[in-house]
């Protein structure tokens, strides 16, 4: 099984980061303030700022986190695929493993979208969340190339949709509270690859 996602460390940095995390996935990074996390994580407000330039230090720390995590349940599916296909329903896998993780209030969706969702436009975070998406659809793109050599647009399409239709049934997963849409997505993708 893939390791679930992982908030805990023994330093002021650490606590203030898992506390964030957990905070800012039940209840938004606006309606989360410094006091609420720094009493959360058990230390003195002066050691967030020791820590972190700033709140927006602190969510960028976070959006950091959220894709590591991401990308260690992914590594750890696509270590047992063999075949790119496999490989590309890793990914919804690791979306699954994600949703499923008990989270203290329920599964409210995917927190990078959560957080871009609350930051300005032009935020870094933002960035920071577009580009963990490019390289998901970067991953499906990677290993439709290998499937589809000779075509390397429509191995380009093809991952644009698979990633469309990760996103959107995350969404809804989102809604719903669990992963089911997720795992039809998964059986969607499954059947789409096996017509290549």
């Amino acid at each position: 099984m893939p390791p679930q996602p992982k908030h805990q460390g023994n330093s002021a940095r650490d606590r203030l980061l898992t506390a964030a995390a957990v905070l800012f996935y039940n209840d938004g990074i606006a309606a989360t303030g410094i006091d609420a996390i720094t009493a959360r994580a058990g230390v003195a407000k002066q050691s967030l700022y020791n820590n972190f330039a700033s709140k927006s230090d602190l969510v960028a720390a976070y959006i950091d986190q959220r894709h590591g995590e991401w990308l260690a349940l992914y590594a750890a599916r696509e270590a047992t695929a063999h075949h790119p296909k496999d490989k590309i329903l890793a990914v919804f896998d690791a979306y699954d493993d994600h949703a499923t993780f008990a989270y203290e209030r329920g599964f409210r969706g995917c927190g990078l979208l959560n957080a871009a969702a609350e930051l300005d436009a032009d935020d870094a975070g933002r960035t920071a969340v577009r580009r963990h998406k490019e390289q998901v659809e970067a991953i499906l793109h990677t290993e439709l190339a290998q499937l589809l050599p000779d075509d390397t647009a429509r191995a380009e399409t093809l991952a644009a949709h698979l990633a469309f239709l990760l996103e959107g049934a995350m969404t809804r997963a989102g809604l719903e509270g669990d992963a089911n849409r997720l795992r039809s997505a998964r059986a969607m993708a499954q059947d789409m690859l096996a017509r290549l």
